[in-house]
């Protein structure tokens, strides 16, 4: 007998190229007593006889293997109301609040006395006439020309 077209559905088989009759003829031809030795590896592979191989009570019996019981738990929605879905907005408005609070409260003067406007005024007058005196160098002095000072920090000979 010519096994020819049933080797051409095997590799159309695994391929994944076959409809569901030519799967129904290899289920045939497999389920056979007299199969040639060259095909006898798919054999098993097609010899099932029930389209339901594992049973009726095949998910029970993985349920009871896994410890789990017959009975599922509901999970039910939970619901999300507005105020926690924008809380995290909230907080973040909380945190700017808080730094714009203590930054303002950290520019505020830290002695009483500048409390008075008249005060305030001296203390300007004080440091304007501080800053607007001439500024000597330290080894400056009056008898000493730029010259000698600009060379007296380089190495000598």
């Amino acid at each position: 007998m010519d096994y020819k077209y049933i080797e051409q559905l095997v590799e159309r088989y695994f391929d994944a190229e076959t409809s569901l009759e030519e799967e129904q003829i290899l289920r045939s031809f497999f389920s056979q007593e007299d199969i040639p030795a060259e095909m006898q590896q798919w054999a098993p592979l097609f010899a099932y006889k029930d389209e339901n191989m594992l049973g009726d009570d095949f998910e029970a019996r993985i349920l009871q293997q896994i410890g789990e019981t017959q009975q599922t738990a509901v999970v039910k929605a939970k619901e999300v109301k507005l105020t926690q879905y924008l809380m995290p907005l909230f907080k973040a408005a909380a945190v700017v609040a808080i730094i714009l609070t203590l930054g303002g409260a950290l520019q505020a003067p830290w002695d009483n006395s500048w409390d008075d406007p008249r005060e305030y005024a001296v203390r300007q007058q004080i440091d304007t006439v501080a800053a607007v005196q001439p500024i000597q160098a330290e080894n400056m002095s009056d008898k000493a020309d730029s010259t000698s000072v600009m060379m007296s920090g380089l190495p000598k000979d």
